[in-house]
């Protein structure tokens, strides 16, 4: 662990962003530029204390989830996050197709994003971040296994279909094996990918059909119809934006205006999880 060049680094990239970057309001008597440090411990989830003892190089060796957390806080690039696990004296995380850094021109793009549900999805249909109206609809996601994965949700725990209406599971259904199609063929064999693709051949009959018809895609529906359990149905056009190596896409929803489901939206952003009267 080189203590004093990942106090140098973590500083440079704290003072080089604004709060604007990542989605904070400025605020008055802002004396020096860049980010204060309490914002990037609140971005991570680490104690005030714990961050500032790594830029005056008296820190722990930080966790590789800990570095995850400040790659992406500080919206580091694939080879600079790189660079700051080697600095933190860790192996650098073995690159994938499907890799899991946000990519950070998609994470700017969320950051502004505060009025309609928007969410990051890698390959494999795993919520990388999402914004407070998409988890108000879909939920805070499982943090770890096989279900992080939508495909597998979809097909494992039919209750995740709820979101969407009777109507459209077949369509929904289809749509998620033929991104798995595509992700496996990006990842390939020992990927993670391959290892739900095992699974669901193997449990799920209702995939094993659908597999079958040998569809491939990465493109989402332009329009959506969600159902919230209190507010019902809420009717969204969806957009995606994509990275260059198609490994991650953002999806914005927007509802049409002067409708019902910008009204229901709206009251989603007032609400979020509370329950509706």
């Amino acid at each position: 662990m080189n203590r004093a060049a990942l106090a140098d680094f973590l500083r440079r990239r704290r003072e080089a962003l604004r709060p604007s970057d990542v989605g904070l309001v400025p605020g008055p008597r802002r004396r020096a530029p860049g980010l204060r440090r309490e914002e990037v411990a609140a971005l991570t989830g680490m104690s005030v204390d714990y961050y500032a003892r790594l830029e005056q190089q008296r820190g722990p060796q930080p966790s590789e989830q800990m570095l995850a957390a400040l790659a992406r806080a500080l919206r580091l690039t694939v080879e600079e996050r790189d660079y700051l696990f080697r600095l933190a004296g860790h192996g650098v995380p073995r690159r994938l197709p499907l890799e899991s850094h946000v990519a950070p021109a998609l994470l700017r793009v969320l950051d502004r994003l505060e009025d309609s549900p928007a969410l990051i999805l890698s390959g494999l249909g795993e919520v990388l971040v999402q914004n407070r109206l998409a988890e108000a609809i879909f939920g805070a996601p499982p943090a770890t296994g096989l279900a992080r994965s939508s495909v597998y949700r979809w097909f494992m725990e039919p209750e995740s279909r709820n979101v969407y209406p009777p109507e459209d599971h077949e369509r929904q259904g289809r749509s998620q094996v033929a991104s798995l199609r595509a992700a496996h063929a990006a990842a390939g064999p020992g990927s993670a990918a391959d290892e739900v693709l095992r699974v669901l051949l193997r449990e799920s009959p209702e995939f094993v059909r659908m597999w079958e018809l040998h569809e491939v895609s990465r493109r989402f529906e332009d329009h959506k119809t969600l159902v919230h359990p209190e507010l019902g149905r809420i009717d969204v056009d969806c957009q995606a934006l994509f990275t260059e190596d198609q490994s991650q896409a953002l999806l914005v929803l927007t509802p049409a205006p002067g409708t019902e489901a910008e009204e229901k939206v709206r009251l989603l952003a007032v609400l979020g999880h509370e329950t509706f009267a």
